[in-house]
């Protein structure tokens, strides 16, 4: 349980970026900092990426996603920064104040002199691509696709077709085809993948999936269960080119297109954000990591949410 009702600093979110933030803070001289976490434990999505490729610059050396985080969770807990696991924030206003609520922590309303978001991003859904035909069953994203896999043990399908090109799909496309699964190919709008280099070719060519360039899904069919996609070839304005239509025979469909910044709080609230600036237009409220603005690697992730805690640690120096 948290020990105090006002804090000096609040991060909202305990993935990377958050445990950065508040670490850098502590650095600073605060003492009494609370880092709130929605899911079960520290580390975020870091958490489900099994995979190689994290901490190259920030540690000079390869690690996974988990490895990664548990680095970052075995500094905060040898510290005095509080953690509150399994507990949603439910609002933070301009006077920053903070609402939360969890299983064990019940309904808690706090104060801070400066809060931080480290919400994260989200995955695009069906419902933003348009994409036309029934809805069925086994249409998900591939992020939760990964956590199915890698932290539930649930396997989501058994014959997929991937729907962009983004690095979490391709990394999927791999991770799938390794649990004996068979990836039919991945569909990119775009005439080029929009993933890193190295994960189509790691992910696609190691393992001679498909890449269809140019192309779009123009149908998803099935009942209770995805039966069928139509993959249709588009011209220089994304419009599908009649004729060119193929048919996959598959039951899963996994959504790969694109991330967004997860700042619903600071909308409700009003809280202005620019991209580029990690101050919020509320003062002593600051942004950092992904939700800020997307990063392709976690180090750089990191390296800006210090940033933000330091800022936070001078903004209450300043009280």
């Amino acid at each position: 349980m948290i020990q105090h009702t006002h804090y000096q600093l609040i991060v909202v979110g305990g993935g990377p970026a958050g445990m950065a933030a508040a670490l850098a803070a502590w650095d600073e001289g605060l003492t009494r900092i609370l880092v709130v976490e929605r899911d079960f434990m520290l580390g975020g999505i870091l958490n489900q990426c099994i995979h190689t490729g994290f901490g190259i610059e920030y540690f000079e050396e390869v690690l996974t996603g988990p490895e990664y985080a548990w680095r970052f969770v075995s500094m905060v807990h040898d510290t005095d920064i509080e953690v509150l696991t399994d507990t949603m924030v439910l609002s933070v206003s301009e006077d920053k104040t903070v609402h939360l609520a969890g299983k064990k922590a019940g309904f808690l309303v706090l104060t801070a002199d400066s809060v931080v978001m480290a919400t994260g991003c989200r995955e695009r859904a069906r419902g933003a691509l348009g994409i036309a035909g029934t809805r069925p069953a086994g249409v998900i994203t591939a992020g939760t696709a990964q956590r199915y896999v890698n932290i539930e043990g649930y396997m989501p399908g058994t014959r997929f077709v991937i729907i962009g090109s983004g690095d979490v799909g391709l990394i999927m496309a791999r991770r799938m085809t390794l649990e004996g699964a068979k990836v039919l190919c991945v569909v990119e709008i775009l005439p080029r993948p929009g993933g890193l280099l190295r994960n189509v070719v790691q992910c696609l060519y190691d393992f001679e999936i498909p890449l269809l360039l140019s192309h779009t899904v123009t149908d998803i069919r099935g009942r209770e269960r995805v039966e069928e996609v139509i993959v249709s070839q588009v011209d220089g304005n994304r419009n599908a080119i009649p004729g060119t239509e193929q048919s996959f025979s598959c039951d899963t469909v996994l959504l790969s297109a694109g991330l967004i910044p997860e700042n619903e709080l600071l909308n409700a609230a009003g809280i202005g954000i620019e991209s580029s600036k990690i101050q919020t237009s509320a003062p002593g409220i600051f942004v950092c990591g992904n939700a800020l603005q997307v990063h392709d690697i976690v180090d750089n992730v990191t390296l800006e949410a210090q940033r933000a805690g330091i800022e936070a640690a001078n903004f209450v120096g300043c009280l």
